[in-house]
């Protein structure tokens, strides 16, 4: 089973990975801290300190159109904020 589905990547999250050390990760529902801990050290190479989830519920979308109204909704994740031990670091550009 694969905990992580991919790194978020945006201006804030890179931010708080220059100035705190720490790097968000969309993870599994059912996936715990101590799950997401052991999944971030094997994968990366790097020791962490804590780990914090969140997660988020859909949100309900429409949108008119020509035809009529189209409603749906986004879809339900789960976030982990990693915080990594002093020195170690994360290049989730290296591979490009």
């Amino acid at each position: 089973m694969n905990i992580i589905i991919r790194p978020v990547v945006t201006e804030k999250m890179e931010d708080l990975g220059e100035r705190l050390n720490r790097y968000g990760f969309i993870v599994e529902n059912t996936a715990n801290r101590l799950e997401v801990k052991k999944a971030v050290e094997e994968f990366y190479g790097v020791t962490v300190k804590s780990v914090n989830t969140m997660r988020y519920g859909g949100k309900r979308k429409s949108r008119y159109t020509r035809t009529g109204i189209i409603e749906g909704k986004t879809p339900s994740y789960k976030k982990a904020i990693v915080t990594l031990e002093e020195g170690e670091q994360i290049d989730f550009f290296s591979n490009i």
